[in-house]
This record gives structure tokens, sequence and C-alpha cells, in this order.
């Protein structure tokens, strides 16, 4: 039977101590900081989410690394799309993916795509204070970083569409002359032997990808699906965020975030109750249903031929962000499947080279956006997946050229 999808998920390196970390956030932090930490934060909310069989481990551990591409592929995942930062020559995350690329293990393919963001301290209520600032200094830099691209790109794992190396850009649009950025690196792959590059944007529906230098667009994966909610959902979310603007000015926000933190901002006396009147729906993480999400989205009938589909198994990133989450609830792995069955249903006219769903993601914890098995549901969501892909059990289609 003839795939209908190649399934490719979005993999987040966070989870292994860094200097950078250290300093900012304390000795040994990483993203199961804030996942060990969550709590419920109204009835019925669902933290912490707890691994299982993976547990919280460590990305510099090669037995972890191989662990997960085993489950991965044994449930028709065609490989692994790492999450790659780059600050003007300068790398953050990348020991866990260098290790992969080094070692040839584990032998699974895998994608890049540039986090092309500031890092900020905003999760904690300091969105003014910079930690690593984002810039794009011009040619000079992009010629450094193909260089460093180049090795992962002629490694024989590496996913390609129409032969030429898949890479994704997180942020297109911030680039300021993305043309002069695309132009450059198709140039220097050519040079390399390579048939060209195959370069995608994260980006909004109905944007136009071509305009910058781009050959398609992969959907923002939450922000693409919550354009198709309730428009009074829509609303509440925008008067939140306006909220949130105010209250996280530098004078306000260590007593905002203290109480955004709290389950119980009662608890809090005076403070806590004007917190609660001024915020009531404001000041509690915005929250839908799983199945009214799917429902909305499955209006949604038709993708242009540069655009690509994403799919999120759950969502909610209050580990991260406290009470200016959103919550998606009652997700289940019937429900995923159900998502999933649609959006591949989009694109199976296409060729199979071009039948790519991404997979928002396989291991955001911190967003309750994850695939790997935990205690509420073990493998549920992969084996739901499996199902859904049970035709694309297929070989990868890897790099060819040098």
């Amino acid at each position: 039977m003839s795939p209908n999808a190649r399934a490719i998920a979005f993999y987040l390196p966070q989870f292994h101590p860094i200097p950078e970390n250290n300093d900012w956030w304390g000795e040994g932090f990483t993203e199961w900081t804030n996942v060990r930490q969550a709590r419920p934060l109204f009835e019925g909310h669902y933290q912490p989410h707890v691994p299982s069989e993976l547990g919280y481990y460590d990305l510099r551990s090669s037995e972890t690394r191989e662990a997960q591409a085993e489950l991965a592929s044994a449930h028709g995942i065609e490989g692994f799309c790492y999450w790659h930062y780059w600050f003007a020559g300068r790398r953050l995350l990348e020991s866990p993916f260098d290790s992969v690329l080094g070692s040839g293990k584990p032998d699974f393919p895998f994608c890049l795509a540039w986090a092309n963001h500031s890092w900020t301290a905003s999760w904690v209520g300091r969105p003014w204070e910079l930690l690593v600032d984002q810039t794009y200094p011009g040619r000079s830099d992009y010629e450094a970083h193909f260089s460093v691209l180049r090795e992962a790109f002629a490694d024989d794992r590496y996913i390609t569409v129409d032969g030429k190396p898949l890479f994704l850009v997180f942020r297109p649009d911030k680039v300021p002359d993305p043309l002069e950025l695309t132009d450059c690196w198709r140039e220097l792959a050519h040079q390399a032997g390579f048939k060209g590059l195959y370069l995608l944007g994260i980006m909004n529906a109905g944007s136009d990808p071509r305009a910058l230098g781009l050959d398609g667009g992969v959907h923002k994966g939450l922000g693409h699906l919550l354009t198709f909610l309730p428009s009074e959902i829509q609303r509440r979310a925008e008067a939140r965020r306006r909220a949130q603007v105010l209250l996280e000015r530098p004078g306000l926000a260590f007593i905002h975030q203290a109480i955004a933190r709290s389950s119980r901002p009662s608890w809090l006396g005076p403070l806590g109750a004007v917190h609660d009147e001024l915020g009531n729906r404001l000041l509690l993480p915005s929250v839908c249903s799983y199945q009214e999400l799917i429902d909305s989205a499955s209006r949604w009938l038709e993708v242009s031929d540069d655009e690509f589909p994403s799919v999120i198994p759950n969502w909610d990133n209050t580990p991260r962000v406290g009470r200016w989450g959103w919550v998606i609830q009652d997700s289940s792995p019937e429900l995923f499947a159900e998502h999933l069955r649609h959006a591949a249903s989009l694109i199976e006219d296409r060729p199979l080279e071009k039948r790519l769903v991404f997979l928002k993601s396989w291991n955001e914890w911190a967003e309750g956006n994850y695939l790997e098995p935990d205690e509420r549901h073990g493998r549920g969501y992969l084996e739901a997946m499996r199902e859904a892909l049970s035709s694309s059990m297929v070989t990868p289609l890897r790099k060819t050229g040098p």
C-alpha cells in the first residue's frame, strides 16, 4: 500500500545542562526543572506530566538517544528534525546533535531547523532581559553558518526532498534580507556538490514562502489551529495577551509572576484578591478542548502545493509560563490519530517526496507537547500514530550527493 505521509518529528535538544543555563537559572537546570515543578492551576488541570519508560533522561546519554530513535522508528516516524541554535557564530544546545553526527548513532534519519529567535527571560516574567540576541550580520555569517551545516547535510542519514537536504527556519520573517540568505546558501550548496537545498519556513497559513526565498511553509502547529477556533475564544486570548504586556512591565512583573505561578492566588490575601478580580479570566490559562480544536481544524479542507501541515498531540505550556499559558484539555491518542489522518489527507495527492507532515513535537515536555511515553498514556500516542501512519512504513528518502 502506498504510504500516506512522511512523518517528521521536531526534537528539542534541551535536556542536558549547559554553562549558560547554569549561570542564568542555577546549577543543573534543564527543561526537566520546569516539568518537575509544574502544578495544577485550576480544577481538572492535568499536571504534572511524568515520563514513564525513558524517565527524566539526559541527552548526553547515547543509550537514551538510541532508545528514542528505536521508539520513533517502530511507530512510523521517518526522522527527527532537531532544533538548531546559531547566534552569529555562537551555538547553543548543540551537544546532543553533534554526538549523533559524530558517532553515526542512532542510524535514524534527521534534518535540522534553525530556531532563529532571541533568548530572553520572558518565561520568568522578564521579557526585557535579553540573554542571547539573535542577529544577522550578513553574508560572512551566512557562509560561516553554512560551513557548520555542511557536515550534517553530507551525512547519509540526512533527510532530503527531491535529493536536496531539507532545512527549516523558525522565523523566516525575522531575517532582514531573507533572499540574500537563501541565495547565499543555495549557491554554497551547489559549490559543495549538493543538488541544492529544500528550504521551508514555519509560517502562518496563506503566507507566501517564495517571497522569502523558500520552497514552502510549514504551518505553526497550535498557532495555526487556534485560528479556526470560535471568535469568542480568540477575543479572550487577545485580551489576555494585552494584560500580559501590561503586567510584565518591570515594575509589576515580580508581583505578577509570584501570583501567576501560585495554584491559589487567594492565599496571598488582598493582593491575590485584587489580582483575581482584575483577571479572573485574563489571568488563568486560555483553555479549549482538543476535540474542539480538531473539529474546528476539520474545516481546513485544502493546502497549496507549497504548504505542509503540522499536527500536535497535546498542548500545555504552563510549566514554562504559568497562568499565561495555553491548555488544550482532554487530548487522547484516538483524537490525535484523527487529527493526523486529516492532515495526511490534505497532501495525499502529492508525490511521496513532498508528502511531508510535521509532528510537533517528539519531546517538548514543558509544552505538554510530546509523543514519548508518559505515566498517563504509556505508548498510547505512539501506537495511535503508528495506526494512522500504518501505510507509511517505507525506506526513508535520504541524501544523494557527496
